[in-house]
């Protein structure tokens, strides 16, 4: 198993490379440059001046230039500064070394996308088994109706209907923000009520989607390993239908699960830039989408590997998880 943890840890070199190396191409793609940011602003400003500024920010090189320039860094561990106005080192302006750890953007948002992940396996994996052994009855109708609602609801128009709903019409959460302006001032039991109360609706809008996605595959694979003759068999050795399905069953009707696990990790880090500007939390998804609106490209790279290396964690994760269910994995 070590063996295959290494290799697989060695496999993730090339696949970040081949990330960072689309994604500096693509965002120097992107019409508009820094310098317009900048300049755009200040109608007294030179071309002369322009130019210099892209010398500053080492623009006027070619492309391929720039990325060298940038990967050399990058291997001392090094994202460069950022093009903005405090011209912050990018990896401060990630980890935010000088905040407290809950007022750190990058603990924000995978506190966010742990809590969500956690709350679709325990609600969708329920769900999922109860629609399969259960098939054609009411409460499988219902959750089918569900899933299509999920699959077709956009997640940023759910957003705006529960903000109106619970934070305009009845005033009953906070529609902005991680913590209460009087945050500081509040007792233990206090700070974690108010934190819990401004999570509600992001938690709610990042994981509403996924419950009904992994249901549904959940309720699929379930349905395939309940028809396999060795559920027969455990059913006719006079096992009881509650050992067959969670004991026989559900072992071998995860496995699809946990494949899935690894690629949805893209897709809940993908949702936070959403999410996060809708309900203005200071996490990575408000900082990326401000990063590429003001075409700061060493900043939004930063952001772009940290999120890559997040993701190949996760896909490793799925992979160790998917070892521990199947012992053939293992034995090759």
């Amino acid at each position: 198993m070590l063996t295959y943890l290494f290799k697989r840890l060695f496999e993730m070199i090339p696949t970040l490379f081949g990330i960072t190396l689309i994604g500096f191409f693509i965002i120097h793609l992107a019409p508009g440059k820094p310098t317009d940011v900048l300049s755009e602003m200040n109608p007294k400003i030179t071309p002369e001046a322009r130019e210099q500024l892209e010398k500053l920010y080492g623009l006027d090189k070619p492309v391929y230039v720039q990325y060298g320039m940038w990967l050399k860094r990058v291997v001392k561990l090094d994202f460069g500064d950022s093009f903005s106005t405090d011209r912050r080192p990018v990896i401060e302006k990630i980890w935010d070394t000088k905040q407290n750890l809950i007022d750190r953007r990058l603990f924000i948002t995978f506190f966010i996308n742990v809590l969500s992940m956690f709350l679709i396996f325990i609600i969708a994996i329920p769900i999922g088994i109860s629609s399969a052994t259960h098939e054609h009855s009411v409460f499988d109708k219902i959750s089918t109706v569900f899933w299509f609602i999920g699959f077709a609801m956009p997640s940023f128009w759910l957003a705006l209907l529960l903000m109106m709903y619970f934070g305009i019409n009845h005033q009953w959460l906070p529609i902005s923000g991680f913590k209460s302006m009087n945050y500081e001032s509040l007792t233990l039991a206090g700070k974690i009520g108010d934190l819990m109360r401004h999570l509600i609706l992001p938690v709610f809008v990042s994981s509403f989607g996924g419950v009904a996605g992994f249901s549904r595959y959940m309720k699929s694979s379930m349905l395939e390993v309940i028809r396999q003759d060795y559920i027969t068999t455990a059913r006719a050795k006079g096992l009881s239908e509650t050992t067959v399905i969670y004991k026989h069953a559900l072992r071998n009707a995860l496995l699809s699960i946990i494949t899935l696990l690894g690629l949805s990790v893209p897709g809940l880090i993908g949702g936070s830039v959403i999410f996060e500007n809708i309900f203005g939390i200071p996490g990575m998804g408000q900082l990326f989408y401000m990063s590429v609106m003001t075409r700061d490209y060493p900043l939004v790279m930063g952001l772009l590997t940290t999120t890559g290396i997040l993701t190949l964690f996760g896909n490793l994760l799925a992979d160790i998880g998917y070892m521990l269910a199947d012992p053939r994995i293992r034995a090759r």
